[in-house]
């Protein structure tokens, strides 16, 4: 049954993107069949798709489809995405999405990942995003949601984070992503290794 994994937060700038694209190179390098929806209509990442396609001149066909939508629009797509029999569906939602989508794409997900820096106010909007988030447990009651310390300094110890996440009231990712440029210039195609231990704990809650 394919699984839905949904990057999901009330702000512009937290890591959705960044994360959602290294999840995926990272699922595909490890096997899995999968399709990524991105509904920011910057479209970043279908942009860098078809510039690293020109220069590399790797075949498309060998890729997962990054398929350009809107939040308005994301539920429909991931239903005709389920009728490929993919693994999962990962989905970069918009910064500005509104109430409706983000609980329909809730009841829609099997996991809700909400990146967040450890900065005051990643962490307000993080705390009100998560309490948005909460009430599709009523539609969805498998869902899970978890927050992924995301552009963490190297230094910073377990503990810190833990005391500073501590009233969000969910699951707290045990590995953080570290604030590295190998992180933020990423690519559609090629997977990071360092980011392997996140990929396999977000795994583990799927």
């Amino acid at each position: 049954m394919t699984k839905i994994i949904s990057f999901i937060s009330r702000k512009g700038g937290t890591g959705k993107t960044t994360n959602a694209i290294n999840l995926a190179t990272m699922f595909h390098s490890l096997g899995h069949k999968i399709a990524l929806i991105e509904t920011d209509n910057n479209y970043t990442l279908n942009t860098l798709r078809k510039m690293e396609l020109y220069k590399t001149g790797a075949n498309e066909h060998n890729l997962f489809p990054i398929i350009p939508s809107l939040d308005e629009n994301a539920i429909e797509e991931i239903e005709k995405l389920k009728e490929d029999g993919l693994d999962y569906i990962l989905v970069d939602s918009a910064g500005k999405t509104t109430d409706k989508n983000i609980k329909k794409l809730c009841i829609a997900s099997d996991v809700v990942i909400v990146p967040t820096s450890l900065s005051p106010n990643d962490l307000l909007v993080t705390y009100q995003t998560v309490k948005d988030l909460q009430p599709a447990r009523e539609f969805n009651d498998n869902l899970k949601i978890l927050v992924l310390p995301n552009r963490i300094h190297s230094q910073t110890r377990k503990e810190t984070i833990a005391q500073a996440t501590e009233e969000l009231e969910t699951i707290v990712l045990g590995n953080k992503v570290p604030m590295k440029n190998l992180f933020v210039n990423f690519s559609t195609i090629l997977s990071e290794k360092e980011y392997l231990p996140v990929a396999k704990e977000i795994l583990e809650h799927v």
